[in-house]
């Protein structure tokens, strides 16, 4: 093989080294608000170096309501029928990283966000008799979450930081590697993103 053609094979490997599959869900029920931007940015940054971007509404899901029934622990399945969480959960299985992103609901996340995590629990984490087996090892995330109340009270009262921890949760436990999370509050005075809004989102998509 000729060098030219040689350096040629090596770039192009190295190419398919850092092209990575992101999946974006987007956990506010507003296509336009903070969320949705900072989102955005990183969409951008990310489809700019090659990436392949997917992006899920949770508002626009078609997910019915986990009967807690436990059977999909031991079946590896839910009971109920085929709908929207299962096509979601295959877009993580096959994403090298996840963006995740909510407004604060009551210290916490959305509920058609938790409802899509609550029926897909199977595809996340194993049961074992001892630690819970996590099922998403080697994939990063980054989490966001924006609220109405004023920073420092966003971390203090646990608005912001409650829909952090409650994403983190779910993440630790299935095994992502959290590689940065993101807290705006003050939403309701100040509704513009900053520049140092937009910096953190840039840099966040960097390290990923």
């Amino acid at each position: 093989m000729a060098q030219t053609d040689m350096d040629k094979k090596a770039i192009n490997d190295t190419i398919v080294q850092i092209t990575m599959n992101i999946l974006i869900i987007n956990g506010s029920p507003k296509k336009k608000g903070l969320i949705s931007q900072m989102l955005d940015i990183m969409r951008q940054d990310a489809e700019q170096r090659g990436d392949q971007i997917q992006t899920v509404y949770t508002n626009d899901l078609n997910i019915k309501p986990c009967l807690g029934c436990m059977a999909c622990r031991t079946k590896c399945k839910c009971v109920l029928g085929e709908d929207d969480s299962q096509r979601v959960l295959k877009m993580m299985q096959e994403a090298d990283a996840i963006i995740m992103g909510a407004p604060c609901y009551w210290g916490n996340i959305p509920g058609q966000m938790k409802l899509l995590f609550d029926r897909i629990v199977y595809g996340m984490m194993r049961d074992t008799p001892r630690f819970p087996e996590p099922l998403m090892k080697g994939k990063k995330c980054i989490l966001i979450s924006t609220c109405t109340t004023p920073w420092p009270w966003n971390i203090w009262f646990k608005q912001s930081r409650g829909a952090i921890r409650a994403m983190c949760e779910i993440c630790r436990y299935s095994g992502f590697k959290i590689v940065t999370t993101i807290e705006r509050g003050g939403t309701a005075m100040h509704p513009q993103l900053s520049e140092k809004d937009k910096q953190k989102c840039h840099k966040a998509i960097r390290i990923v």
